[in-house]
């Protein structure tokens, strides 16, 4: 007999931006939570380097310069109205965090101190900002920690180690989701008048990457099977720095604090490809700037890599030719004892990972597949929409990584993530609340478990010809090699047939382990059909995509072409598997697109 669980909301995912929904959601109705792991191991606990808001605490900030600065990252692809609202919400959702207890690092007047970041300026000047409000180099981790103490206080129901599988849509109404609890293999029905996704990003597609094991991008294919639409799939973030081979994150608070980009011949590099902000430039400019100095060349030791260097005497001899200043006027100059306290995990993982220590030796770095720009498509208040016109699923909500509100476009700027979590998590948590007061729970169908329960026991009774392990790393190598940092006509169709090809040897993959407790092997073949699927609709809307604009380079279309390609990618895929494309306008207020010089 399965389980059947009733509440009036509940949220798939617990992570930031899960434990924000399911925090506010709380407050005027019945919630749940739902996570394959236990929420505090949730990947925004990963999150380094900080959380941007224009406070303006060590010098001159605004909202409308983070504004800007946002709409020009995304490379003109960001709506415009959602960033606005985002930019403006941050630095009282900064507050608030910090009168939850999220413990900021301060300056010595206790105010929360700040950083720079990539992208982030001074809008007169064009020289970095200090903006990213940081907890040393653990701020995802804090607001984890914080979020959830705030979520128990507030009486939410956890369901930890329960893995969601299948969307429960009646009428075109979310009605629940079904999901499989892992220490048992039984499937449950989680009956709801609103369910809120927040599943986080789906990067383990690639070969190297920063995400953990758990990103598989559980949600968004869900919601695809649901005949549901995804958006601007074709944007995918790279970050510069990622530990070499390995791809654990290097945060851009290295860069922040000081450190420099050197190339095989002991060039500082950045200067050639961002003349003003250098080592600080946007991701996708830094990516590509890495990206093209190894091809041509100037690896270190022939090598797929540069050097990041926070050495103390490096970063003091480029502070000074640079001319950077402290807030106060005088010259900036670190140590190796500052470096160790504003960045100790960064250290710590070079120090066991590579056997490298940061404060004297140069760290060696590639670019990483770090972030989702695309995803489930939402209003600025979480509500998922059905196409092109912006049509409003009822009861269905969607934030954080896993949804595109859009204000990350083509290109995400570094401490924007955080944000993006605790802004829209909120929003998504009081819109689903406000729903559910309103509404009645739907009729479920006769056997709600039918779709979920047949997707899983192809596992158990497939000729097992295919091997999901092997499929698993055929598709993250063709898609690092083939729709990485540079992408063409010729690679991307290589990749899409590839994809296509491992699409069909799935349908042979028969899982070995046939017991039900915490049945792993099963709960990965299905996240590889996950990915699998998102690989296809990622490659199909960046072939149909013919410019450069944002994380999405092609060599063979170099330019962004604003008269032809302003515009969102919509993408849908029915039950035989066939995806047909759409567009939509992007929001553009006040900032008309213009050619970004960094």
């Amino acid at each position: 007999m399965t389980q059947v669980h009733q509440y009036e909301v509940v949220v798939v995912g617990a992570g930031g931006a899960g434990l924000m929904a399911a925090l506010y959601a709380s407050r005027k109705a019945k919630t749940a939570v739902i996570s394959k792991l236990y929420p505090t191991r949730s990947h925004t606990g990963t999150a380094q380097g900080g959380i941007g808001a224009a406070l303006g605490n060590l010098e001159e900030d605004h909202p409308e310069w983070h504004t800007f600065d946002t709409v020009k990252g995304s490379d003109y692809l960001g709506d415009q109205d959602a960033i606005e609202f985002m930019c403006n919400e941050a630095p009282g959702i900064v507050y608030e965090l910090e009168h939850m207890g999220l413990p900021f690092d301060r300056t010595p007047d206790g105010r929360i101190m700040q950083r720079p970041f990539g992208g982030h300026t001074n809008n007169i000047t064009g020289k970095p900002v200090r903006r990213a409000c940081h907890a040393a180099d653990r701020t995802g981790h804090m607001i984890l920690q914080t979020l959830y103490q705030q979520c128990i206080k507030n009486n939410v129901v956890f369901f930890d180690e329960f893995q969601a599988v299948d969307l429960i849509m009646v009428n075109g109404q979310a009605a629940g989701v079904v999901a499989v609890e892992l220490a048992t293999g039984e499937l449950h029905v989680f009956h709801a008048k609103a369910v809120i996704f927040a599943t986080g990003g789906h990067g383990r597609i690639w070969e190297v990457t920063s995400n953990a094991y758990s990103f598989t991008g559980d949600g968004p294919a869900m919601v695809l099977r649901h005949g549901l639409p995804l958006e601007d799939m074709e944007f995918f973030q790279f970050h510069p720095t990622g530990i070499y081979k390995l791809g654990i994150l290097i945060t851009e608070g290295v860069r922040g604090e000081g450190g420099v980009l050197i190339n095989g011949k002991g060039e500082r590099f950045m200067e050639r490809y961002a003349p003003r902000v250098k080592d600080l430039a946007s991701r996708d400019v830094v990516s590509r700037a890495i990206y093209l100095e190894i091809r041509e060349g100037r690896g270190v030791n022939g090598k797929n890599y540069v050097y990041l260097d926070v050495r103390p005497e490096t970063v003091n001899k480029y502070a000074e030719l640079d001319g950077r200043t402290n807030p106060d006027g005088t010259p900036y100059r670190v140590t190796g004892e500052q470096i160790l306290k504003k960045l100790p995990d960064i250290i710590d993982f070079c120090r066991t990972y590579l056997g490298v220590d940061p404060v004297t030796q140069p760290m060696p770095i590639q670019p990483t597949a770090h972030y989702a720009m695309g995803g489930i498509p939402t209003t600025m208040y979480g509500e998922v929409i059905s196409d092109a016109k912006n049509t409003i699923v009822p009861g269905l909500y969607a934030a954080g990584e896993c949804a595109c509100v859009s204000v990350h476009g083509a290109n995400r700027l570094g401490t924007n993530s955080l944000l993006d979590l605790v802004v829209f998590g909120k929003q998504a948590g009081l819109r689903a609340a406000e729903f559910a007061k309103g509404a009645s729970f739907q009729p479920l169908p006769a056997d709600p478990t039918d779709y979920a329960r047949a997707q899983l026991e192809r596992f158990r009774t497939a000729d097992g010809s295919e091997n999901a392990f092997h499929i698993a790393q055929e598709m993250r190598h063709e898609m690092f090699e083939n729709m990485g940092v540079f992408r063409t006509e010729e690679g991307m169709t290589h990749a899409l047939n590839k994809i296509r090809e491992l699409k069909e040897r799935m349908r042979h993959v028969r899982v070995s382990d046939t017991g039900k407790i915490f049945n792993l092997e099963l709960m990965n073949a299905w996240e590889l059909s996950n990915l699998l699927d998102l690989a296809e609709v990622t490659t199909i809307s960046a072939l149909a995509r013919k410019e450069s604009r944002g994380a999405h380079a092609r060599e063979d279309y170099p330019k962004r072409d604003d008269q032809n390609w302003l515009k969102h990618t919509m993408v849908w895929m029915d039950e035989k598997g066939e995806t047909r494309l759409d567009y939509k306008p992007v929001v553009i207020t006040k900032y008309q697109p213009k050619e970004r010089t960094y």
